[in-house]
């Protein structure tokens, strides 16, 4: 991450790393999303023996302008054992509930879909609940039906950011390919929530946040959360705006009088932070403070 310069409201308080070495050892051999994608949560996540781990490689067939995830139309091929390898780690780890997420595949005939399926029925031979955060799968319908056999606790497609921008900022995604995800998978499986994540600071209006807000809840997904962008480097897309807590607090009151049934709303938040407290907290009908 570039050394910008942050608001005041971005200091964190120092914490005692005690875990930090422990997880870092156990996720050797493995990709995880804090690390590639430079989250700055990445300390007080791993300190609590959790991170996100990052199947498929490392190496994304898309080229967003706000993520530092490596790109490549030709990454890796896939290692048949991560899925149990995911799950093992998440065993050791001592977690009960885990996040997954991939980088886009695009040059799987599945996209993925598979391989996540496998991760999700080893995560529950442990008894691990898994939240998988999936990219769009080119709105293959019958693909993301296949990996939502596997019942994953939940199903997260993050829409990052407002349709005017998509062009500049998620080449190769649709705005309405994304919404599209979120609907057929409540429409084919209303009983597994949804959920989706938007990163905000890359040269939207707060109107169109409201109304991209509005879109995404016409899709009946459950569970929201808004975060500031952070550029990775002098290479990425520059911060347009940085947003104060009160506008990140405004903006979860929006949602939640929306009907989401979730919402984290604060400037250091990404989409699987505070995962399992915000699922466990989903029917409750109120902001949390995290």
């Amino acid at each position: 991450m570039i050394n910008q310069r942050l608001p005041e409201w971005f200091k964190q308080e120092p914490i005692d790393i005690h875990s930090f070495p422990q997880v870092k050892h156990a996720l050797k051999g493995l990709h995880t999303v804090c690390e590639e994608a430079q989250c700055p949560n990445i300390a007080h996540c791993m300190n609590r023996k959790t991170a996100t781990f990052l199947i498929m490689g490392n190496t994304c067939t898309r080229r967003c302008t706000f993520c530092s995830v490596r790109k490549s139309p030709t990454p890796s091929s896939l290692d048949p054992n991560e899925p149990n390898t995911v799950a093992d780690t998440a065993k050791s780890l001592g977690l009960d509930y885990a996040v997954v997420t991939s980088v886009t595949r695009d040059d799987l005939k599945d996209y993925g879909a598979d391989h996540f399926r496998k991760t999700i029925n080893a995560m529950h031979s442990y008894g691990i609940k898994a939240e998988v955060l999936i990219p769009d799968l080119m709105g293959d319908h019958d693909a993301l039906a296949y990996l939502l056999s596997a019942k994953p606790e939940v199903l997260a497609h993050n829409i990052e950011t407002v349709p005017s921008l998509y062009a500049e900022v998620r080449p190769g995604a649709s705005y309405e390919r994304s919404l599209d995800i979120l609907s057929f998978a409540k429409r084919i499986h209303p009983e597994i929530p949804t959920k989706t994540s938007l990163i905000i600071g890359l040269g939207e209006t707060i109107e169109e946040l409201e109304q991209t807000i509005t879109d995404i809840r016409k899709t009946d997904c459950d569970l929201l959360t808004i975060g500031q962008y952070l550029s990775p480097s002098e290479n990425h897309r520059p911060v347009k705006h940085f947003y104060t807590p009160e506008e990140f607090g405004a903006l979860g009151k929006t949602a939640l009088a929306l009907g989401f049934k979730g919402v984290v709303s604060a400037p250091l938040v990404r989409s699987s932070y505070e995962a399992k407290r915000l699922y466990e907290s989903c029917y409750d009908h109120r902001s949390h403070d995290f």
